[in-house]
């Protein structure tokens, strides 16, 4: 699902920008007297489009544990994080720390997974500034937890982007880290651009032009007519993880680990001249083979 995963968000990513410019204050008319003309305002629809994409990525991840066959994710057992980290795909330097945690730390993993993609994925799409920031903190703080126990590729990094949409100019500003800031704020045009916001010169521009308007009503109108299988997926028992409903694929369904292994199986991959022997095992960089060897880092590659 994660290449799906980033097809989606960038076509979403595709409307949040000025149809005809490359500009990234697009509309900001730059003046020297003691006010100027704000920039358009990125669509509200785009940016309610992208909140929901994270919303349907996190609550589709839920539905699909609590709709499994696998007990371990159920009440009354709760022992899926037991083995997940033993038995997940790559693991990486930092897994056998999760893994050797004591099992009632497991147990509370399970339900602080529950609350995080049953129950915080509905701050996303709450009208209150302060709950949508809580809901996107809270989405950013679980990936990070993902990426820091094991190697899921690009997918956790991924995940985070839509989460960042949760979290306004205002408040990035105010919390960002001084070095993090001046990373972000790097260009001229930037510094220029906060520096106006914050004395009050500037005001964001009340309406973005009409064309940019149509263009971004019309994709929210596509997407919500596309989302409307991945609704009933949702809601559906036997419910499919990783799908597609259109040709182009701008719209799925996402979900993960509905089932967690007990035991690991490797395959192990040898090669000989004869078939007598001596037989050779191949040693790959990251899958795991040599149990002598560390598990690397690779995320997010």
């Amino acid at each position: 699902g994660w290449e799906p995963q980033l097809a989606e968000l960038t076509f979403h990513a595709l409307f949040l920008v000025p149809l005809f410019s490359m500009d990234p204050f697009f509309g900001w008319i730059r003046s020297n007297t003691s006010s100027s003309v704000g920039p358009f305002p990125v669509p509200k629809l785009v940016i309610w489009a992208v909140r929901w994409y994270l919303f349907k990525i996190m609550i589709g991840a839920g539905l699909i544990k609590i709709k499994s066959s696998d007990p371990k994710w159920k009440p009354g057992n709760m022992s899926a994080m037991y083995y997940f980290y033993e038995t997940q795909p790559v693991p990486n330097p930092f897994t056998k720390y999760f893994h050797f945690m004591p099992k009632w730390w497991h147990r509370f993993e399970v339900w602080s997974n529950h609350f995080v993609e049953l129950v915080a994925p509905f701050l996303l799409l709450m009208p209150s500034r302060q709950l949508r920031q809580t809901g996107g903190l809270i989405q950013i703080m679980f990936q990070v937890i993902l990426i820091s126990s094991g190697n899921l590729s690009f997918l956790n990094w991924l995940t985070i982007v839509p989460a960042i949409f949760c979290l306004d100019d205002a408040f990035l500003m105010n919390n960002l880290p001084p070095i993090v800031r001046s990373l972000a704020l790097g260009t001229p045009s930037s510094q220029s651009y906060v520096q106006c916001i914050s004395s009050g010169a500037v005001e964001m521009a009340r309406q973005s032009h009409f064309l940019r308007t149509t263009v971004s009503t019309l994709f929210y109108l596509l997407m919500a007519k596309l989302n409307i299988n991945v609704v009933r997926n949702l809601f559906a028992q036997r419910q499919l993880m990783n799908a597609s409903f259109d040709k182009l694929r701008l719209c799925s369904t996402y979900g993960a680990f509905g089932v967690v292994s007990e035991t690991r199986q490797e395959l192990i991959i040898e090669s000989a001249n004869n078939i007598d022997g001596p037989w050779k095992e191949y040693h790959f960089r990251v899958k795991p083979g040599d149990i002598h060897k560390r598990p690397p880092w690779i995320s997010p590659y």
